[in-house]
């Protein structure tokens, strides 16, 4: 197993730290190892504790490595949060190659020209998304490799981010001994892996409910077009539950990941548990009813404010609907809840594939997914340029034909001047 063939990626959430293992052979993607720990030094998203959270990817990492028994020293890293921004840009440049063929270098030098942007000095540039290319005017071209033209041009979307949160990350995987290959928006990986084509082109709402965080991402005609975070997530639950309880929050969040439930009608009575009240060594017993009726509340709360915020956004009815993911909605009624406060059509996705069949993973396979969409086309880019090539070996004696026709035409016109 060669390195190049092994991609990693690394999520770094507020309640857990995954490093997922892929690999791609012969043009197949598989995940082959899972890491997963434990996040301390995070709160609501942002790094609080630099030192707790290198342990915490730390231990991930190793626990991936034990996986597959591979060392990892390079990971693509997912960002989100309250600090990205989106910013719409538009690049031009001239085809390079003799014959006039779209190869990698220009579409390389034209996403380039559409990053030089005006920003504010605390800001900077994440990546780069295209959202169409333009052919000598033809509009609506996905992948312009190999196409003959003279002028292209890209509209883009630049993801911004501010420095600080950035830098922050960066130090924090440099520091636990591994290389940034890239910064992949969480929101971005995951739509590609989680959305299908027509729900990109129609319209819909990815909304990843995390422990401190809830990012809505809206896609339109084919492309990320809206971002934006609400500071509430699955912690809120867990702490409702410490409150309605009178227990630890440990044990609050034990309660609410085997026992849960997020409609009360779907809560059964006879399902009892125990827990131990908080300031006494008495533990006190409550069934499954009781713990939705504390639940259930907060989780509409969480999707009236999900609403709200998509109409802010200026999206009302998108005919795809929302497509949930997030540890939080593997939650039973979770859907059932959704679907009556959003009163839209709601699905929930789960990646498919062995061992992380879980929608809180949809965040780090869609980053490998989004690697692999990039490196595949990276490389029908490199054919392309083969052809290119060939091409121009194969057009040299017409070429010479050409330049023969004109020196004799230059000769005709020299001869009609004199009697002009």
């Amino acid at each position: 197993m060669s390195n190049n063939d092994i991609i990693v990626s690394l999520d770094i959430g507020t309640s857990k730290v995954r490093a997922i293992i892929g690999e791609v052979t012969n043009g197949t993607f598989n995940i082959i190892g899972v890491g997963s720990a434990d996040s301390e030094g995070i709160r609501k998203g942002a790094i609080v504790d630099i030192d707790q959270t290198v342990q915490s990817i730390r231990s991930a990492v190793e626990h991936a490595e034990q996986m597959v028994g591979i060392q990892i020293s390079e990971v693509y890293v997912g960002i989100s949060g309250n600090h990205i921004g989106l910013q719409s840009s538009h690049g031009v440049v001239a085809v390079q190659n003799e014959d006039r063929e779209i190869g990698e270098d220009d579409i390389e030098r034209v996403m380039k020209a559409a990053e030089v942007i005006a920003l504010p000095p605390e800001r900077e540039v994440i990546d780069v998304v295209a959202k169409q290319y333009i052919v000598d005017g033809l509009e609506g071209i996905q992948d312009p490799r190999g196409m003959i033209g003279v002028r292209l041009e890209v509209e883009a979307t630049i993801i911004t981010g501010a420095k600080t949160p950035i830098h922050n990350l960066l130090r924090c995987v440099e520091k636990s001994g591994l290389k940034v290959k890239d910064l992949v928006l969480m929101s971005l990986g995951a739509g590609g892996l989680a959305l299908s084509k027509d729900e990109k082109s129609m319209g819909a709402v990815l909304v990843d409910i995390g422990a401190g965080l809830t990012t809505i991402a809206v896609y339109s005609e084919g492309s990320l077009c809206a971002t934006s975070t609400i500071p509430i997530g699955g912690e809120f639950v867990t702490n409702d539950i410490a409150y309605g309880l009178r227990t630890l929050t440990d044990q609050a969040e034990k309660v609410k990941l085997k026992y849960g439930c997020a409609w009360i009608d779907d809560a059964a009575s006879d399902v009892v548990f125990k827990v131990l009240r908080i300031g006494s060594n008495v533990e006190k017993e409550f069934n499954q009813e009781d713990l939705a009726a504390i639940i259930e509340p907060r989780v509409q709360e969480i999707f009236h404010l999900i609403h709200q915020e998509v109409k802010r956004l200026g999206y009302s009815e998108l005919p795809g609907g929302y497509i949930l993911t997030g540890g939080t909605v593997s939650m039973p009624g979770v859907l059932k809840a959704a679907q009556t406060e959003l009163s839209a059509s709601v699905r929930i996705a789960v990646p498919d594939y062995i061992g992380v069949r879980d929608p809180g993973f949809t965040g780090g396979v869609g980053i490998l997914h989004n690697v692999v969409r990039r490196l595949r086309g990276r490389s029908n880019g490199g054919s392309s340029n083969k052809k290119t090539v060939s091409r121009s070996k194969q057009n040299a004696a017409p070429k010479q034909d050409a330049v023969r026709k004109s020196g004799l035409v230059e000769r005709l016109k020299n001869m009609f001047s004199e009697f002009i």
